[in-house]
């Protein structure tokens, strides 16, 4: 009995002993068939990771015997280069292999989250309120760039009011858009009575959602334009709230552009009320600017706004620091319109004969949708 044991236990270890030898075999053979030839990789230099990914895909997808050859000869004089150049040299050579001439070079556009914006430097030592204002009144009147606007034109022509504008300069892709009817508008307010700017982009081809909360239906369709309950807020509304009830009334820009199923924005056009500012921090900070060609905006300058705290100085600073982040996102202001109807209030105070809201325009100069 112990006999038979023990050559049952000498056949089952050299039963195992045996099939990892075959399997040891097998795996040399297979690599030695599909794998890079051992030499080569042995002292190849460090390449970026696009190459990387080329190489990977290359062995996934066996060549022919002859681009195997050339390719094994272009890695070998490629390494017997890195030996014998200079630095220089090196440099360059690595450059040329990892952006072949066929293609572009593979950049990784990777957006690293923010959570607050940087804040501009005071205007001067003393931090004082005058300083401050005097800094973004004259950063708010002064444009940057030249446009051809709607301003006296057409809208004009619809309504009373001009104070928005579009840029229709043809160095800038509006003009090109509305051509080949591909733009898109978005226009956000509370019970707006003057769309005249929003009616003309609609007859000039452009898909013109308006959005107001303060509508009866969700969705309306009104001549050329649409109407949606709903509008833009910086923060998404709560879950158990919105479970609650069969619609949200405000959504971040993010989520209604995900919502709609659209990736770009040709005009933004906005008048929220005091919430501008919390909503403007919220595009910047989730990089949703880089989706919109223009933006309108009405700024109202006679208290600090929702959820902007601090004292005077402090909010100004805000405020500034806030539309200096469009400026470092190439946004570039073209148009100015203040109400002289307006009561002339800053925070509250008569401060340098300020109006107390402007209506600004902006258009992405590097925008190319």
């Amino acid at each position: 009995m112990g006999r038979e044991r023990l050559t049952l236990g000498l056949l089952l270890r050299l039963g195992i002993l045996l099939t990892a030898v075959c399997l040891c075999i097998h795996v040399y053979l297979e690599t030695g068939r599909w794998g890079a030839p051992a030499p080569l990789a042995l002292g190849h230099p460090i390449q970026p990771i696009q190459n990387l990914g080329q190489q990977s895909r290359t062995k996934r997808v066996p060549a022919e015997g002859g681009e195997q050859d050339r390719s094994i000869k272009r890695r070998i004089s490629y390494v017997r280069t890195m030996k014998k150049d200079s630095p220089s040299k090196k440099r360059d050579v690595d450059r040329e292999v990892s952006s072949p001439p066929c293609c572009p070079p593979f950049r990784l556009h990777r957006k690293t989250p923010r959570w607050h914006i940087d804040l501009e430097p005071w205007a001067s030592e003393s931090h004082s309120l005058e300083e401050e204002a005097k800094r973004f009144l004259t950063y708010i009147t002064t444009p940057q760039v030249l446009c051809s606007s709607l301003a006296g034109k057409e809208a004009a022509q619809e309504g009373p009011k001009r104070s928005w504008a579009v840029c229709l300069d043809p160095q800038y892709s509006l003009t090109h858009r509305i051509q080949s009817k591909h733009c898109r508008i978005y226009s956000f307010g509370l019970g707006v009575d003057d769309r005249s700017l929003e009616l003309f982009l609609a007859r000039s081809g452009c898909e013109v959602h308006c959005f107001d909360p303060s509508l009866k239906q969700p969705h309306l369709q009104q001549g050329e334009m649409w109407l949606h309950r709903l509008s833009v807020d910086w923060r998404d509304p709560n879950p158990a709230i919105v479970a609650q009830r069969q619609y949200a009334n405000t959504k971040k820009l993010a989520t209604i552009l995900n919502d709609f199923g659209h990736r770009q924005v040709d005009v933004l056009k906005a008048d929220m009320e005091s919430a501008e500012w919390k909503i403007l921090e919220n595009l910047i900070l989730e990089g949703v600017l880089d989706s919109v060609g223009q933006l309108l905006l009405e700024l109202h300058l006679h208290w600090a706004g929702f959820e902007v705290g601090g004292d005077d100085p402090s909010v100004v600073r805000y405020w500034f620091s806030l539309l200096k982040e469009l400026e470092y996102a190439n946004f570039r202001l073209f148009h100015v319109h203040s109400d002289p109807a307006k009561p002339h209030l800053f925070l509250h105070k008569n401060i340098l004969n300020a109006s107390s809201a402007y209506t600004l325009s902006w258009v992405n100069t590097q925008w190319k949708p």
